[in-house]
């Protein structure tokens, strides 16, 4: 008895150990990303404190579009990339969208998002929940919108004008998923059996749906995993 009780004592404190050891959170002010480091971390490693310098908090740029820009979808997106910020669980992007453009239907897996409309009258932002359920809002300059973490959401430009939002996310490295390019402009292409059977067509619109997305060629990207961190392009 005596034995099971001291085995279980030190489970005990091997859990709590674990637990209390975990700590998200930043140990110092700040932690400037170093990214000429060939240190492979989960992150970015940090400058020398002493080598600290006020441009490492700043940006310059955000008032003018900018970055890689999506001709397929009618949208551009500039991370706004802050050294400063590096492990602080942030990242920002101004985000351009013409008249009778859309930034389609995705999903960031590590971090929630807040918009603010800097720019537009008419802009269609919504989220569905696990349930299926449509959350959506018609935005005009000023609004703000919230997105949680992992939700699939999306936006179109309905205004005349070109309409610019100012994101901001939960994480120095979100991720990015766009559906329609994940199901139908992988490297390795999904089965078209498969996608017939899904979305309940034949394989011939499939076909026609990929061979779209082959013709329209296009670059872009969205929301920089924070200083020197993963980009995604579609």
């Amino acid at each position: 008895m005596a034995a099971a009780s001291m085995l279980l004592l030190v489970a005990t404190l091997v859990v709590s150990h674990g637990v209390d050891a975990f700590d998200p959170n930043p140990l110092q002010d700040f932690c400037v990303a170093d990214t000429e480091s060939e240190v492979h971390v989960n992150g970015v490693p940090c400058k020398d404190p002493a080598t600290v310098v006020p441009e490492d908090f700043f940006f310059a740029g955000a008032d003018k579009p900018g970055g890689t820009a999506s001709r397929r979808y009618g949208y551009s997106s500039l991370p706004v990339r802050i050294p400063g910020l590096n492990t602080l669980g942030v990242s920002h992007a101004r985000v351009d969208v013409a008249p009778g453009g859309v930034f389609p239907p995705h999903y960031h897996p590590r971090a929630s998002e807040t918009a603010l409309v800097l720019e537009g009258s008419s802009v269609y932002f919504g989220f569905l929940d696990s349930g299926n359920r449509l959350f959506a809002k018609v935005l005009r300059k000023g609004d703000v919108f919230a997105v949680p973490q992992g939700l699939v959401h999306f936006l179109l430009n309905n205004g005349t004008a070109p309409a610019v939002l100012y994101a901001t996310l939960s994480s120095q490295n979100p991720g990015m998923v766009l559906l329609a390019d994940a199901l139908f402009a992988p490297a390795t292409p999904v089965p078209e059996e498969l996608l017939a059977r899904t979305l309940l067509t034949d394989r011939q619109t499939v076909e026609e749906i990929r061979a779209n997305f082959k013709r329209r060629s296009l670059s872009s990207g969205f929301l920089m995993a924070g200083p020197g961190g993963e980009s995604h392009a579609s």
